[in-house]
């Protein structure tokens, strides 16, 4: 039988239950996902969605580009079409999810959202006919339930309203984000990468500006502070998830961005959010996904190795 082969450049199986740095990098940056969504529910009262995105991610790209002073002029016709492409993925999950905060409330937002942790390993298995193991479906589906108790009565109320529909799109676009990004991050300069893909979000959402008929903001306080710490913040988000998604598979990646809910649910409880008993249920269920999805039989492991050996006999 032929071995799957995974997205990711280690394509050791780990031995270990022990958190290696990519994933606690991914969780520690999931964190600051999560401490996001207030922010950005806060800015769209001062700001149209796409002026958002825009301002935001071209501070992100300005940081990544002073840091890595000189990159651009190596910069690949590869690396220039992967990070375009990158790039008006991150423009559709950010600007649709933010589109759709306008019409439902976050937790119904963040419910849907989540589709995109099914989607993933769905993508895959379909598009790239990279089948997933047994134990990663059941961690999606206990990672998905789990999301649904974290956002609570509300969240499984789904209409198929405007908000509803536009929130949905853009949990495919994160999607499809998470798997370009693991199958270019392999033989790619990550720091080049970056800086086309936040450049890409934002200039497309200027372009579209005058297209959609979107005024820009007036230059207010709340939008000034929020343009200027989502765009640190994604800098950050943007280069940490290229750097791990090079050393770990899109499905684990994906299963540990499913995070992003506790950690909000946390940080919104930190500024007066009560926390219901169900919701913490749920977190639990999400961190236990994510041991799950890593999980393998020794017996069936063996089994499978002495097989393999007897074949090539």
């Amino acid at each position: 039988m032929k071995k799957q082969v995974s997205l990711a450049t280690n394509s050791q199986t780990p031995t270990s239950s022990v958190i290696n740095l990519p994933e606690l990098a991914l969780i520690a940056i999931t964190f600051i996902w999560g401490g996001t969504f207030l922010v950005v529910h806060n800015a769209v009262t001062a700001s149209g969605p796409l002026a958002f995105v825009a301002a935001r991610f071209a501070i992100a790209a300005a940081i990544c580009s002073l840091i890595c002073r000189g990159q651009l002029l190596k910069l690949t016709k590869a690396e220039f079409v992967a990070g375009v492409a990158i790039g008006v993925a991150i423009f559709g999950g950010y600007t649709l999810q933010t589109y759709g905060l306008m019409f439902i409330s976050s937790s119904k937002s963040a419910f849907i959202t989540a589709f995109y942790v099914p989607i993933v390993p769905l993508v895959q298995w379909l598009v790239f006919k990279q089948r997933p193991h047994p134990a990663v479906w059941v961690a999606v589906v206990v990672a998905f339930v789990g999301l649904v108790l974290l956002t609570g009565t509300d969240g499984l109320t789904m209409g198929l309203g405007k908000g509803e529909l536009i929130t949905a799109v853009g949990a495919i676009a994160i999607a499809l984000e998470i798997i370009l990004v693991s199958r270019v991050a392999a033989s790619l300069n990550i720091l080049r990468v970056t800086i086309v893909q936040l450049a890409t979000a934002s200039l497309t959402a200027l372009l579209l500006m005058p297209v959609l008929g979107e005024a820009p903001p007036p230059l207010s306080k709340t939008f000034v502070f929020s343009v200027i710490a989502l765009g640190c913040a994604s800098a950050l988000i943007q280069y940490v998830m290229n750097w791990a998604q090079k050393r770990i598979s899109a499905t684990k990646a994906t299963l540990i961005y499913a995070g992003e809910p506790v950690w909000a649910g946390v940080i919104g409880r930190l500024a007066g959010e009560r926390l219901p008993a169900m919701a913490i249920v749920g977190g639990i269920l999400i961190i236990a996904a994510g041991i799950l999805s890593e999980w393998r039989p020794k017996k069936a492991s063996s089994a499978s190795s002495d097989t393999e050996a007897e074949l090539t006999q």
